[in-house]
């Protein structure tokens, strides 16, 4: 299946690792031209490199107010368009909610929601129609993950500012999407599970939940963010896509 990629430009935030760089493997193998960012220089440049000629890597903080314009900017630039985003930012640190500070609150709402608000804002101005804005958020949309309480906190609104979005942006044909993964086996996962007496028993564990029985790959959760990307799924917005093998209950 032709998902339509070819030479299509997207902006992949928090790609140096994890899912952001998972959908960005995935993205640049089907064709796409790829703006790649993390905090670090040396790891965005190690990523573009490794993701090959048609990707370029900038060094940006999504709790930055410049950063959106910039990489916008960069996409044009580098590639002669702009078609559309994934906004993907390290988790929020883990606690209950006597454990947290309001420092730690402060910073990642400044990260994970006001960061991504701007981007989709700047993203939205930006975009002609068949554009699409995709955010990867969390399970803990719709279930609290016990553990992760400024996740369970700050995920849900942004699900609905995406929700709103694409009701807003509908009439002019771009898109809004959000991937809603759970038990994917990346390095934040493998370090969740980590903080248990006993890892492996927590893992086996959360895979018995698991309908498949099994942690996802970060492949699989980057073929379906680049599914949901692509004109491919041109009819498809306003959705939030559990990626969890079956793990949500709900319907």
């Amino acid at each position: 299946m032709d998902l339509g990629l070819k030479d299509r430009v997207y902006v992949v935030t928090g790609a140096t690792r994890g899912l952001g760089n998972a959908a960005a493997r995935e993205l640049v193998a089907d064709g796409a031209k790829l703006v790649v960012t993390g905090r670090d220089e040396k790891s965005v440049a190690d990523a573009a490199s490794a993701l090959g000629p048609n990707a370029v890597g900038v060094a940006a903080d999504n709790a930055a107010p410049g950063t959106a314009p910039r990489l916008i900017a960069a996409a044009r630039e580098h590639f002669g368009g702009f078609d559309g985003v994934l906004i993907s930012v390290g988790g929020p640190p883990p606690g209950f909610v006597a454990d947290n500070t309001d420092e730690q609150w402060t910073a990642a709402f400044e990260s994970v929601f006001l960061g991504a608000v701007r981007l989709a804002r700047a993203a939205a101005a930006e975009l002609g129609e068949g554009g699409v804005i995709g955010f990867v958020l969390s399970g803990s949309v719709h279930e609290p993950i016990p553990g992760l309480t400024i996740s369970n906190g700050l995920r849900p609104g942004l699900a609905g500012f995406a929700k709103s979005l694409a009701d807003e942006l509908g009439p002019r044909g771009i898109r809004v999407i959000g991937l809603l993964p759970s038990r994917i086996d990346t390095d934040r996962v493998r370090e969740l599970d980590s903080l248990s007496a006993d890892p492996e028993a927590t893992r086996a564990a959360n895979e018995a939940r698991i309908p498949l029985r099994r942690y996802g790959t970060p492949e699989e959760f980057g073929r379906a963010a680049a599914f949901l990307l692509s004109p491919a799924a041109s009819y498809l917005t306003g959705i939030m896509l559990p990626v969890d093998g079956g793990m949500r209950n709900g319907f």
